[in-house]
């Protein structure tokens, strides 16, 4: 039996090492975004520096294992049985969380993950035991309260959620402030940010960065390397008394010191705001480590020192020998937390993911436009024109001269970013400062913060409060947020109630639903990792407009838009061929499934075509207004054209679905056999416009195709009536062929456009 555990044991400490590559690879964007959107240095340089951060706070992040070993449940009240049965839960849950999440392309977090799920775990044990009775050494019943350390993790999951507030209103006020100070043009490393070449004086310009600079750096050095690492051995009794007795004084020293300094750097034209926001990326590196270490390794090095412990105590009764010895605080080898360092670093610099991450918290809070990654729902759409009424409201009662010099102050169409900046370093500056105090204050008071939600929501405030999100883009950017805060609860939920079941299933199941547990884990694991791999492929389309976007040369804009939405109608061409051939095969064959998901397909394609449409106007912005508005037309009508023949699949597939559905009378072998050879033809036809061939040919035989459908479609009413047909399979095969000759239709508009936007 005990070569079970140790199994298990193993087991746990494997999964810790994928956790750590999987977690710093997914979370690297935390600490990467800012600096990697403001472009303040290459990806090497900012990998580099944030490696050296996520080892150091990695090394020194001991305090936090107390969160695993009695943060959330009494581990003197469970038998060693018990707390295996809950860890091995824990990490078989967050690799199913993992593989779910991913698939689902949802967001989620490690460290609610990791609390929740040992809150579930831990709270099944709690109530088998006390369904069976269990009491304390003075032989009274033992309650919830006293099985699981209810205020510990009250606190915890307060300090969790209510840092999603807290830190989405620090991020817009401060951000304001800073905005206000600065505005969107001003002199840095002796250049300017103005597209006019204005520059504000060096003396002026100087100060306020200096002061600017002092007060983040003073931030950074107090709330990470004092504040954060009070609980870390390098900090002696003395050391911590003296820095308590002096607190103000060192804070106030600092920003003078600080702010000195970086003055007379800022005046010798060194890129002092470069420095801040590279040590501010150092600083959340960390943070994140020192905070979200615990989410990784804490649960299995915690089930190493139980092992330990019962093996050397235990005598073989694991059911009945007690975790005592987890109430004492962690205590755990620095060779461990060095280890887990070494994979962090290693995780971070050579990890394809983490060299790929989608930045989507850069991508909501960019400052121009571009691809919108999320649509408008309706509470997005509804709190807009909220917002929007109220911000008229409070501009009513500002007076007009100081609302005017506000909104100059915000004025970014004057302001020129880094060729591919997403916003510029004072943001970037702000987003790293804050979260960085935020993450490590909770280290500090041993609160496991989550960094994603952290980060994420001070992007978010920042991004709010430099009015990056315009009328053309707040609905969307609002339903990305909302999304993404959705995801965060129902990964707290889904976490608390699928450990909550695993680990029943473990109880009771022994050894062999511990195995099939373990087997599962290891499937899911390689399964996620092939499925990773074969998502992570940028569409040539993607490409194109992140070239458009960050191209200044219009005639170029032009060849690359012309690319763009030729190769965007050529591939949606092929999927609406793809997609009508198995749609009405499915109908005449009753494949139900297969119906359903080409409706499915149908409505992705729908609203593909409509993203696309979007990125294109952006797109026409960057070329010359003349060409613009003489080639605008014939791309509307190529466009609209493509979106109704996919609004013909649609109003083809719906009624298909339905009838199949309800299990009515197929369509005659006669006439389905008949239509299928005008079909194919049709088929035959848009392959033909994907393969560029002349436009004079494709309008023939589409003339062709439309003048059979149309003398097949009076054969099929004509029989209707003469003969005894099913009238519920004949209308709706009536009413497909009407749409193919609509599809037919919308196709030699689609080409003709298209023919005419290329000349």
């Amino acid at each position: 039996m005990n070569t079970l555990f140790l199994g298990i044991v193993i087991f746990l400490i494997v999964l810790a090492v994928f956790d750590l590559v999987v977690g710093v690879s997914n979370d690297a964007v935390n600490f990467l975004n800012s600096a990697i959107g403001a472009k303040v240095a290459r990806y090497r340089t900012i990998v580099t520096i944030a490696s050296i951060g996520v080892f150091a706070g990695a090394a020194l992040s001991n305090g936090m294992m107390d969160v695993a070993r009695h943060g959330i449940m009494t581990p003197q009240y469970f038998s060693f049985y018990d707390v295996m049965c809950v860890f091995l839960a824990v990490m078989v849950t967050d690799v199913v969380l993992l593989d779910v999440f991913n698939t689902l392309g949802m967001p989620t977090s490690t460290t609610v993950s990791m609390v929740f799920e040992l809150l579930g775990g831990a709270f099944a044990i709690a109530l088998l035991q006390i369904f069976h009775g269990a009491t304390a050494t003075d032989g009274t019943l033992l309650s919830l309260g006293d099985l699981l350390n209810t205020e510990k993790a009250i606190s915890v999951i307060l300090s969790i959620f209510l840092s999603v507030a807290i830190a989405f209103v620090l991020g817009m006020l401060v951000q304001w402030v800073a905005r206000i100070v600065f505005s969107f043009t001003y002199r840095v490393n002796g250049r300017t940010t103005d597209q006019k070449g204005k520059m504000g004086s060096l003396l002026t310009s100087s100060l306020k960065i200096g002061i600017f600079g002092g007060l983040s750096v003073t931030v950074i050095v107090w709330f990470l390397l004092i504040n954060g690492l009070k609980n870390s051995s390098l900090m002696t009794p003395e050391m911590k008394a003296l820095i308590s007795e002096n607190t103000w004084l060192i804070i106030g020293g600092g920003i003078a010191v600080f702010s000195v300094l970086m003055t007379l750097l800022s005046a010798m034209k060194l890129p002092v705001l470069k420095c801040v926001v590279l040590f501010g990326t150092f600083a959340l590196a960390m943070a994140f480590a020192g905070n979200d270490l615990v989410n990784f390794v804490g649960v299995p090095l915690t089930g190493l020192e139980a092992y330990q412990d019962y093996i050397a105590h235990g005598s073989a009764d694991a059911q009945g020998f007690m975790m005592k010895s987890l109430m004492e605080g962690a205590r755990t080898p620095a060779i461990y937390l060095i280890a887990a360092g070494v994979v962090m670093v290693l995780a971070l610099v050579f990890s394809k993911k983490a060299q790929n991450v989608v930045k989507t918290s850069v991508d909501l809070s960019r400052q121009d436009e571009g691809d919108e990654m999320f649509g408008s729902s309706g509470v997005a759409r509804t709190l807009v024109r909220t917002s929007r009424s109220i911000a008229s409201g409070l501009t009513a009662l500002v007076p007009s001269g100081v609302s005017r010099w506000i909104d100059s102050r915000f004025n970014a169409d004057v302001a020129i970013l880094k060729q591919g900046a997403a916003f510029d370093e004072i943001r970037a500056a702000v987003n790293l400062v804050l979260a960085g105090a935020l993450v490590a204050l909770g280290t500090s008071l041993k609160l496991p913060l989550s960094t994603t939600y952290v980060t994420f929501m001070v992007a978010m405030g920042t991004s709010l409060a430099d009015r990056a999100w315009g009328r053309e883009s707040a609905v969307f950017r609002i339903t990305g947020v909302l999304s993404v805060i959705g995801g965060w609860f129902i990964t707290a939920g889904v976490a608390f109630m699928l450990c909550f079941l695993v680990c029943i299933t473990l109880f009771f199941g022994s050894f062999v639903a511990m195995a099939v547990a373990i087997a599962m884990a290891i499937f899911l694991l390689i399964r996620s990792h092939l499925r990773y791999g074969k998502s992570n492929k940028t569409s040539e389309a993607d490409e194109l407009f992140d070239r458009i976007v960050h191209s200044s040369d219009k005639a170029e804009c032009w060849i690359l838009l012309r690319q763009h939405v030729t190769l965007t109608i050529m591939n949606q061409l092929q999927l609406i061929a793809e997609t009508y051939k198995s749609l009405t095969d499915a109908f005449f064959y009753e494949d139900y499934r297969t119906l359903k998901r080409n409706t499915v397909i149908i409505e992705k394609q729908r609203k593909d075509i409509k993203r696309q449409r979007r990125k294109q106007i952006i797109a026409q912005r960057r070329i010359d207004p003349v060409l613009s508005i003489e080639k605008g037309t014939w791309y509307f009508l190529t466009i609209n054209s493509l979106a109704q023949m996919v609004y013909g699949l649609k109003r083809m597939g719906e009624p298909c679905l339905e009838h199949v559905g309800n299990n009515f009378s197929p369509v005659p072998s006669k006439y389905f056999q008949e239509f299928i050879q005008m079909r194919n033809e049709i088929i035959q036809l848009i392959n033909r416009a994907c393969q560029a061939e002349t436009m004079a040919l494709i309008r023939g035989d589409a003339d062709k195709l439309q003048s059979q459908l149309s003398d097949y479609r009076r054969t099929i009413i004509h029989d209707i009536q003469a003969k005894q047909l099913n009238i519920e399979s004949m209308t709706v095969f009536l009413n497909l062929v009407q749409e193919s000759q609509q599809i037919l239709s919308a196709l030699r508009h689609t080409m003709r456009g298209l023919n005419k936007f290329e000349e």
